[in-house]
């Protein structure tokens, strides 16, 4: 153990909160929850020969640490989460048990929602949200979160049960709440998840007050609740004078500001991949990375007009279409194309046009995991390519956004092949 990891164990403090281990580069090689700092990650350095072998290699690595205090552990819970997503540290996926990764699932074009838990999100049109560590965790979250936010656990079916009696739905079935009200509830609930819970809790009193004012008592005394339920889980984040968690230390973002010469840290990075059989059900994809993270919420797919087994003439229709979204869907800082000066040369006037920056990866028929990462970059009317290290901070972004868009793009072509074998 370094003299300074010592002198941070000694500072850790009592609270909950997500830590960060990290190597002797700077780079986080893994995030952690914690009911109480100071004793969980002090445990990481004790009683050695009670820790498995992964554990004890991945302490060997551990060179700092560093924290995020919370007010409550549900707060730590949901942080851990984001923090996972956009760091994709490599500990945490060696140390994973996937039966223990869960995603919250809400389909909001359902007349009548229900919230349930699963392993495995599919591209069947609802929303997920996670991954969260550990099923026990976010099952008690979900749990208490009910309480404020009332919703179904299974399909509705109109029957009253005894979670209508407990309060635990929304009471569609005995009259007490549309379900156009109800959709409103889902999406504070959504909102909690999110992470947006002190906007939250001022949006929920600020609707307290106005129903108070309008004399809708019924409503007042539900967004109290709601109000002061919030407030006993303690929603507001503390993060703490040495927060290192700014995008200009984000090592991968950082990199491709000075690669690319871009002005800033491209926060927004969008991939697109194209998928057909020999030029039937042809397809398109956009994945969506916020701050090195995927956000699903922001993904699109395509269906192309044109089917025809032509990767380039499909991309061009896709980003053409894509870029004319930029006022409602938000702008790129950055595109990433599966493909290389073809693809490029296809795009490149509407990228251009629009003001968005392109890059292409050039997996030269490749599609393996195992691929190398090699990245084609616009240079007026020239193009260059670039060889990077597949241990770089770069290549690990590039390939996990190349390979999202890829298995986004299968995944949908897959789904009308299927509706077409069924007609």
């Amino acid at each position: 153990m370094t003299p300074k990891l010592k002198e941070k164990l000694k500072q850790l403090p009592k609270e909950p909160g997500v830590y960060f281990h990290k190597d002797k580069k700077g780079e986080v090689i893994y995030v952690g929850k914690a009911a109480i700092l100071r004793n969980r990650v002090r445990q990481y350095f004790q009683s050695p020969e009670r820790k498995d072998a992964k554990t004890r290699a991945l302490v060997a690595e551990i060179d700092d640490t560093d924290w995020i205090v919370v007010d409550t552990e549900m707060d730590a819970l949901f942080l851990e989460s984001e923090m996972i997503k956009r760091y994709m540290p490599k500990w945490n996926i060696l140390l994973r048990d996937d039966k223990s990764v869960s995603y919250v699932r809400i389909d909001m074009k359902s007349e009548v929602p229900c919230v349930t838990m699963t392993r495995n999100p599919e591209d069947d049109g609802a929303d997920y949200y996670g991954p969260y560590y550990g099923k026990t965790a976010i099952t008690r979250a979900l749990r208490i979160l009910r309480k404020i936010f009332p919703y179904y656990d299974r399909p509705y079916t109109g029957r009253k049960t005894l979670n209508t009696d407990l309060g635990l739905t929304p009471g569609i079935e005995v009259g007490k709440c549309t379900p156009r009200d109800y959709k409103r509830n889902l999406r504070r609930l959504i909102s909690y998840l999110k992470g947006n819970r002190k906007r939250l809790v001022r949006d929920v009193e600020k609707l307290m007050y106005e129903a108070a004012e309008k004399g809708e008592y019924e409503k007042a005394a539900e967004y109290r609740n709601q109000f002061f339920g919030l407030k006993g889980l303690g929603t507001k984040i503390v993060f703490s004078d040495k927060e290192f968690l700014d995008i200009s230390s984000d090592h991968a973002l950082g990199e491709l500001q000075r690669l690319l010469g871009l002005k800033s840290a491209p926060v927004r990075i969008e991939g697109y991949d194209i998928s057909h059989q020999s030029g039937t059900n042809v397809v398109g994809s956009m994945v969506c990375f916020i701050n090195g993270a995927a956000d699903r919420t922001k993904y699109r797919r395509f269906k192309l007009r044109k089917q025809q087994n032509n990767d380039t003439e499909s991309m061009n229709e896709v980003l053409t279409r894509r870029l004319r979204h930029l006022e409602d869907w938000g702008r790129p800082d950055l595109i990433v194309l599966d493909g290389s000066v073809g693809q490029l040369s296809a795009v490149k006037a509407a990228c251009n046009e629009a003001g968005v920056a392109v890059i292409g990866r050039d997996k030269s028929g490749d599609h393996s995991k195992n691929a190398r990462v090699r990245i084609v970059i616009l240079e007026g009317d020239d193009y260059r390519m670039v060889e990077l290290m597949p241990d770089s901070h770069i290549a690990k972004l590039i390939a996990r956004i190349d390979d999202e868009s890829h298995r986004f793009a299968i995944q949908y072509h897959t789904l009308l092949k299927r509706k077409d074998a069924l007609k």
